[in-house]
């Protein structure tokens, strides 16, 4: 059955601004864990039929899940951070006209790119802007333009914000000029090196063959990153839209979405809109009735981190073990069974349906010359504000430590890219964010992982553990990512436990650069990253190391911990937390080292802040 998108825009409409209050409640992974569930099925109970509750995506603000919206007919959308269950009532009040103890934190002056939608959102309420708040200040939101406002399940309210306008444009013009405009853009691809889409497009587009595939690379593996999945449960008909609108491009009938089982929330949403789009026409063998037809299907990734690299994607899809083969030939000429394959990150797809819903000349209008348009980053580690962020390219990084609530002074290095990626030092804050400047600084984007780390993180320590998760990770195919490794890791593990040698840095640098010139495919020639940027930007804990001092006070093996005898309360708190029974004395209280684990229980309940780590290992 095919609708007609007409009526499902209005149908969407109805349901965006239903006439009578309408309160969102952000039902991604990070809302579910804060108890965005509860609070949601508690609104639903107080509001009864005086309100509509609807579930909406992360708005990105995962800091102060859940995150409530509420939009009365003819005001501003506004919005309410960490909601209880026990405000519903109060909120359903406020919503009603009364006025309550509820506070909204700020207010929304538009809904993305939606038509009209500034004049539906109607007059404020003299709130602050959204983008007002630290966390949004220089963000601009064309991807994540929908998160946090649509219900991701809903096909008519994807289709009322705009949604498939491209695809219905991009079928009424011949493929190639789709193809010129992508090209034009400049938009690359987010999910590692930035190639340009449409040259990938294009290559594809232009090898023979009765068979192509496009196939959305949704296995997100980095640690601590994001970003896909808050899009693909946020707005999945997005990536379903750039999805289809590839295909037609380069030719393919066929579509596969690549999803790790871990991401059950996107999966469940991502099959709940597959079925909406094949009910309605948007898939099958006729899309709208214009000949052009493609499916869509799910394959389910068991988790392997280096099923990310294309070729050991490809395998995976294709049953046989998740391991990258040589290139070339690339996807583009051999890939999917044989045929010529693109495979274009969530991201990246997600960009698509805007690129053509604004034009190229707009989008090039965001960005920097060499990389047009916005990425989006997932802001973790030690931040005051933790989410999603998206910014235009060039954004310098100490932009976005302001958008996590951090001073610039307490960054001592960000991990970009992932455990293939490096670490920039607090000193080069002004970077700017595009491929080219964190290439020059020894580092990568990679799918958009951004991991900040204050002063107490020890730069060995970091190096080791992403080093360790990439070891771990690795298929293990090939002989010097697989050794090196093993190789580099042996060096690390002696430095963190004070048993380093003359020349170990030196042959950790040997290790690294070798394992990059030598390894089969991206992922191996990216590990030694983490390492070699330490070793450029952190020289000084390195050599420190090898004298057995930790100058962050992490690595146990070359700490003591001291009381400080002056401000010892002697009240015996650190006495009875030690497990270990290391700290001895009863008027006067020292801490034995050959008895102490190092776990900084007893500087942990201290009460008068005596206890302090010092070196002491040799």
């Amino acid at each position: 059955m095919t609708w007609d998108l007409a009526e499902l825009r209005e149908e969407g409409l109805r349901s965006l601004y239903p006439g009578i209050p309408r309160i969102g409640v952000g039902t991604s992974t990070c809302g579910r864990a804060a108890g965005a569930g509860d609070v949601y099925q508690a609104l639903v109970e107080a509001g009864q039929d005086r309100v509509q509750v609807k579930e909406v995506g992360c708005a990105g603000y995962c800091q102060v899940e859940p995150v409530v919206t509420v939009h009365v007919p003819g005001r501003a959308r506004v919005v309410f951070h960490t909601v209880c269950p026990s405000m519903a009532p109060a909120m359903v009040s406020w919503a009603l006209g009364s006025s309550g103890p509820l506070d909204p934190v700020a207010e929304m002056e538009s809904d993305g790119l939606a038509p009209g939608a500034e004049r539906r959102l109607g007059r404020g309420w003299g709130l602050s802007p959204l983008r007002d708040l630290d966390f949004y200040r220089g963000q601009n939101r064309l991807v994540m333009r929908n998160c946090g406002i649509i219900d991701p399940s809903s096909l008519p309210e994807y289709v009322a914000v705009g949604g498939f306008a491209s695809l219905v444009m991009a079928l009424g013009r011949p493929p190639e000029e789709i193809l010129e405009e992508i090209t034009a853009s400049g938009l690359r691809g987010r999910g590692g090196a930035g190639f340009p889409t449409g040259y990938k497009w294009q290559a594809t587009r232009s090898v023979p063959s009765e068979d192509r595939y496009v196939i959305c690379n949704a296995d997100e593996g980095d640690p601590g990153a994001y970003m896909d999945r808050g899009l693909l449960e946020s707005d999945p008909f997005a990536v379903l839209e750039g999805l289809i609108i590839a295909a037609y491009v380069v030719g393919a009938h066929t579509t596969i979405i690549y999803v790790r089982a871990e991401y059950p929330l996107a999966v469940a949403r991502l099959e709940s809109a597959i079925e909406s789009a094949r009910m309605a026409g948007l898939t099958g063998p006729s899309i709208l009735g214009t000949g052009f037809g493609v499916d869509i299907i799910l394959v389910k990734g068991a988790g392997a981190y280096v099923c990310g690299e294309e070729t050991a994607l490809i395998a995976s899809v294709e049953g046989r073990p998740g391991e990258p083969r040589p290139r070339p030939p690339f996807p583009a000429q051999k890939g999917l069974w044989g045929r010529p394959t693109v495979i274009n990150n969530v991201e990246t797809l997600a960009n698509v349906p805007a690129v053509l819903a604004m034009g190229k000349d707009r989008f090039r209008s965001f960005g920097t010359e060499a990389s047009p348009g916005t990425k989006v980053f997932s802001l973790v580690g030690d931040v005051r504000n933790a989410g999603l962020v998206e910014v235009e390219m060039g954004t310098p990084l100490e932009a976005l430590m302001a958008m996590g609530g951090v001073d610039a002074s307490s960054v001592k290095a960000v991990q970009t890219g992932g455990p293939s990626g490096g670490v920039i030092p607090g000193s080069m804050l002004d970077l700017p964010v595009d491929y080219e400047a964190l290439a020059r600084a020894g580092s990568i984007m990679g799918s958009g992982g951004l991991v900040v780390m204050g002063h107490t993180a020890c730069m060995v320590d970091v190096a080791r553990y992403f080093l360790g998760f990439a070891a771990q990770e690795a298929c293990g195919k090939c002989t010097p990512c697989r050794e090196g490794m093993a190789r580099m890791r042996g060096v690390l593990d002696r430095l963190v436990e004070g048993s380093g040698r003359p020349g170990d840095l030196e042959t950790l640098e040997e290790w690294a650069l070798a394992v990059k010139d030598a390894s089969l495919c991206g992922l191996g020639q990216n590990t030694p990253n983490p390492v070699l940027t330490t070793l450029r930007h952190f020289a000084g804990e390195y050599e420190a190391h090898l004298e057995g001092h930790c100058l962050a006070g992490v690595c146990r093996a070359l700490i003591r911990y001291h009381i400080d005898t002056a401000r010892c309360l002697a009240c015996g708190v650190c006495q009875d937390e030690c497990a270990a029974g290391a700290v001895l004395g009863e008027e006067e209280r020292l801490i034995d080292p050959d008895r102490c684990i190092r776990c900084g229980s007893c500087k942990e309940v201290c009460p008068a802040e005596a206890i302090s780590i010092g070196n002491g290992h040799r």
